[in-house]
């Protein structure tokens, strides 16, 4: 008999009901015979009784405490390092605001078998998440779809078939044991964005795959758009500062990463031209600094 193990690790904060509502949906998993999962969650410091409700509902989740700060990949990072403690088959990434469909996990370990079977032995399978009114496609595996610019990605709609990616959205990916052992956990040097799309150009630099599965398998709202808060009426200065804060700096039509993070991304993707791609989503800001406030309120 083919036993395999799962760790599902998964990291939350103040979403006291959707992180329950995702975890319902995974406890009702239809698995392969003798497959089994253990939950490392991070509750980041939840202030609304998140971990307490956990623990009452699902005694046997692994809940792990962080202080407020860890934020996505810090929180993912944390449990990824309590699981690879034990030897586990798969290791499944899970964010807490996606609810998975019962044959999602079942869907995913078949296609990462097939795979293997294929020759790719070392291949990364992430879901598709749809929006749960709309239908519409929110997260899953990406591509590059700009010729000259690495950090261009669309998401690839599924279909029948498992299809190749450059890397993937963290909401639900499949990772196996022989890809962690060769790239290893999350990189310590993101905090919150990032760091998914990370892993996933490091896998394929060190020669594993990335895949997304056949069809949608779970929904996800999709993160609110940037600029509710209207941050070009900001002053420059102001701007400037939340950049460098785990969520950067929303503006109307793209959200800045903080700079330091953004440049680890750049130059290990990015190839010779890294500088011309870190600064570029700046350029708005490098502008106003050097030539003037060109209308945006410095006060």
């Amino acid at each position: 008999m083919n036993r395999k193990a799962i760790a599902v690790l998964i990291t939350c904060y103040n979403r006291r009901q959707k992180t329950l509502d995702s975890l319902a949906a995974l406890m009702n998993q239809k698995l392969p015979e003798a497959t089994t999962f253990e939950v490392y969650l991070v509750d980041d410091g939840s202030t609304d009784g998140t971990a307490d409700a956990v623990a009452k509902a699902y005694p046997q989740v692994k809940v792990l405490q962080g202080n407020g700060s860890l934020f996505w990949n810090g929180g993912m990072r944390l449990a990824f390092t309590e699981a690879l403690k034990n030897d586990y088959d798969y290791y499944l990434w899970l964010n807490d605001d996606t609810v998975i469909d019962p044959e999602a996990v079942s869907t995913m370990l078949a296609t990462s078998c097939q795979l293997v079977e294929q020759g790719e032995t070392q291949a990364i399978v992430a879901a598709s998440t749809r929006d749960p009114q709309t239908g519409e496609l929110t997260y899953g595996g990406v591509v590059r779809s700009s010729w000259w610019h690495p950090f261009r990605f669309s998401l690839v709609k599924p279909n029948a078939e498992a299809q190749p990616c450059d890397t993937m959205c963290g909401n639900c990916v499949l990772i196996p044991r022989a890809v962690v052992q060769r790239v290893g956990n999350l990189d310590p040097a993101f905090f919150h964005y990032a760091g998914d799309w990370d892993y996933g150009l490091r896998a394929k630099q060190q020669g594993c795959t990335v895949w997304v599965a056949p069809g949608y398998l779970g929904t996800c709202s999709q993160n609110p758009k940037p600029g509710g808060l209207k941050e070009s009426e900001r002053s420059l200065n102001e701007q400037l500062k939340r950049i460098d804060q785990p969520k950067g700096l929303a503006l109307k039509d793209v959200t800045l990463q903080p700079w330091e993070e953004w440049k680890v991304l750049t130059q290990r993707h990015g190839g010779l031209l890294w500088p011309i791609y870190w600064l570029l989503p700046y350029r708005r800001l490098i502008w106003i600094s050097l030539f003037g406030k060109l209308g945006l309120n410095r006060a």
